[in-house]
This record gives structure tokens, sequence and C-alpha cells, in this order.
């Protein structure tokens, strides 16, 4: 009973839904356009539909027909208040773009300085394609299914925020587990994951240095900030490699820093920016500790103090062991044995829907999807204003997603 026949012949509908999405990238928590479009398409499915407050996300829960171990149930009948808990799957595509001005030269190009450059059209689109393919089997579910549909994750937490608005909660039954597919460039079909951290935890740094200002050729009457900072800046790289463990990496990058106005004038304060990204909640955590001590003793050798705002953004991704296998397993038998690979190394990149499965059991993968004619050794990545998706795969995405949530729901059940 595999969805790969029925996904086939959903897959052209799936490529206009993307490439209309693709030609209106919204950014941030507030994506109405994309919204609506997901309303329209998934109009006339046997869906409960729920829309978010905070956010402009779109959740859907689908009933399944064998929802309860005892009965074929019907539309209106929920079970009683002693009846065991319903076994419920979450499934989720991001919807936000990026602020970035394309540069692929495709047809449906978006033209808005704004883009679809992580692959959030696709997502979005083989999320419907999973409702849509189980909808039209819905009375073969040994449970229900919930579709998130999520702005924001590109630096504005919109996972978290719709878990602070109910997300788990909205069937009526915690989910048993969380799945998302992400696309990246690579051998266009070829699905990839790994058991454990598979995306960093990502974390920001800003320091600020405040000294006593002067003129620039009398430095000796003055606390130099810039100088501190630049100290700082240096010292921290060392500090990475010398106060944490290689097999459990951090990668701290400064990004920006800013000092006075004028070319002569020693300002009375120094700024930096950097992202860390780590892949445990202890070297998380410790990163905080190490770095306001370099940064405070550094600063008091230079004359001036320094003030760190260290901020935990998104926590690190991490495959649950037993889902992992499972899915392994599951996409192994769908897609053959040739499609499904094993990563040894996860990715520094960062996801909030480590939110998600900080909450649930799951499994982030990734499916890899460059164009036949992308050079795949020279193939622009994600982010890129030239990245280039072959949206062809959509079925096969819609299928995937799917197929784990029908045969974990029948897991549950047996």
């Amino acid at each position: 009973m595999s969805f790969r026949t029925d996904a086939a012949a959903l897959t052209d509908d799936l490529v206009v839904l993307r490439r209309e999405l693709h030609q209106i990238p919204e950014v941030g928590l507030d994506n109405p356009q994309t919204q609506a479009a997901v309303l329209r398409a998934l109009e006339g499915l046997p869906l409960e539909i729920h829309t978010g407050t905070g956010t402009s996300s779109v959740v859907a829960v689908l009933r399944g027909g064998r929802r309860s171990a005892g009965s074929e149930m019907g539309d209106s009948e929920m079970g009683g208040s002693d009846d065991p808990p319903v076994p419920t799957v979450l499934l989720r595509g991001d919807t936000d773009g990026l602020p970035v001005t394309e540069r692929t030269g495709l047809p449906y190009a978006a033209t808005t300085g704004t883009m679809h450059a992580c692959g959030h059209d696709l997502h979005t689109a083989g999320l419907v394609g999973a409702a849509r393919l189980l909808s039209a089997r819905r009375e073969e579910l040994a449970g229900d299914v919930v579709f998130m549909f999520q702005p924001g994750e590109e630096g504005y937490g919109g996972a978290k925020v719709m878990l602070d608005e109910g997300l788990l909660e909205v069937s009526g039954n915690r989910p048993i587990a969380a799945y998302a597919i992400h696309v990246c460039p690579g051998p266009r079909g070829v699905f990839w994951q790994r058991t454990g951290p598979i995306l960093a935890g990502s974390n920001t740094l800003e320091i600020t240095v405040t000294g006593r200002g002067g003129h620039g050729s009398q430095p000796h009457t003055a606390a130099d900030p810039v100088a501190a900072l630049i100290a700082i800046a240096s010292d921290l790289q060392t500090m990475v490699t010398r106060r944490f463990s290689v097999f459990d990496p951090v990668v701290l990058t400064v990004t920006r820093l800013r000092g006075g106005d004028a070319t002569n004038v020693i300002p009375d304060d120094a700024w930096l920016a950097a992202t860390v990204r780590t892949l445990s909640a202890e070297h998380t955590e410790l990163m905080r500790t190490e770095v306001t001590r370099l940064a405070t003793h550094i600063a008091e050798a230079h004359g001036c103090t320094a003030e760190v705002d260290y901020q935990i953004q998104y926590p690190v991704t991490v495959n649950d062991a037993d889902e992992s296998a499972w899915v392994l397993g599951a996409l192994r038998e769908e897609f053959g044995q040739d499609r499904v690979e094993v990563r040894e190394d996860p990715i520094m990149g960062s996801e909030d829907f480590s939110f998600v499965l900080d909450e649930i059991p799951g499994t982030f993968f990734f499916l890899q999807c460059s164009p036949d004619e992308v050079d795949l050794e020279t193939a622009a990545w994600n982010h890129s204003p030239e990245v280039l998706f072959d949206d062809s795969v959509l079925g096969d995405q819609a299928a995937a997603l799917a197929t784990l949530a029908r045969q974990r729901l029948e897991q549950e059940r047996a």
C-alpha cells in the first residue's frame, strides 16, 4: 500500500503550488499570503483547521478512521473520557523565506527582494501533498495526524511560538512522534539522516567594552575599548580550542565589530557580535561561563569593563535514537537502499524544529534535490541567492511524510 503511485499523480499540482509560493516569499512570523495559499490548497480535505494568533501559522488535524482500537469511528465520534489516548503523529513544514535578493534566473523567480533560498516553499508544498495523500486514505489511519505549517523558522523561533499556543495539545492527544524533511543540494532523490545531534544549536553573543575615550594621538590618556575588543575577538577563537573538546565541537564566528565614528577619536565603547554553534546542551551553557570570564578579564587588563549578552536562540536538533532507526528502515523499504544514506557528521547550521524534538521524540532528515544541470561539486548551498532545487522531488517528499505517519500509527496500534 505504497503512497508513491498516488504521490506521482499529485506532483504536477504540487509543483504549481511550490512555484506560486516561490514568487511570494515572506520573512518572519507574519506570512499572510503563504497562509492564504496553504488554506486554499487544503480546501475540501477532511481536516480540522486552526490558525495562529502570534504567527500566521496553519495547523490541520486529520482524524483517522481507525483511531479507536475498538471501533471504526465516524467524523463525530470522538470517544468518551475513559477512552485511551489516540496515537497522534506530527508532520512539519516551514513556510518563511529570507531577506535575500534572488539571482537564479528562474522564470518564476521572486522579484520582491526576498527569496525562498532555503527551500521552505518545497517544504510547504510537500506537506500539503502529505495531507492530501493521508486524507485520501483517512479510513486506514490508526490514529490522528497533525500538519504543522510554521512561519518564522529563519531566526524568529516560530516553532516555539506555536508550541506556546498549544500545538502539541491541538488534537486532544500529545503526539507520539514528530517528523520533518529539509531539502538541500545533492544527488536528486536521495534522503539522508543521522542519529543524535544532526544540526547545531544556535546562540548569539554580543560583547560591549566600555572604556574612556580620548584623542587618537594620545592613547595613553584614554582607556581604549577598541584595543580591548580586538584582543577579546582574537582570544575567543583560542578559547574555543582550549576549553572545548574537539569531540563535542563548538564553532564561534565573530561577524560584526563596531567602534567610534571619527578616525582620530578613541571612543568610549566598542562592540562585537558573534554566532556560536554548539552540539550539546552542556557546551551551550559552558560557553556562557567561559565567554564572560574571558571578556571580563581582558577588558580589566585594558582598564575597561565588559558586558556580555549571550542568548540561546535555537537548541541542538537531536534525532531520537529509536525513531531514527525506525525511520531509516521505513524509508529504505519505501524508496530502496540506494536512496537512503546515513551521514557520520552533523551540520553546524541550526533549526527551530529542535524545539519540537525537545518535547517529542522524532527525526529530522534531509532530501537532496539538485537539478541535473547543477554541478554537485560547486552547487550553491541553502541561503545562497543562486541556490536551485528540483521540485520534481515533491511527490516523493509527500510520500515519505505520509508513509512515516501511517506506518508509525500502525506500529503504535499493533
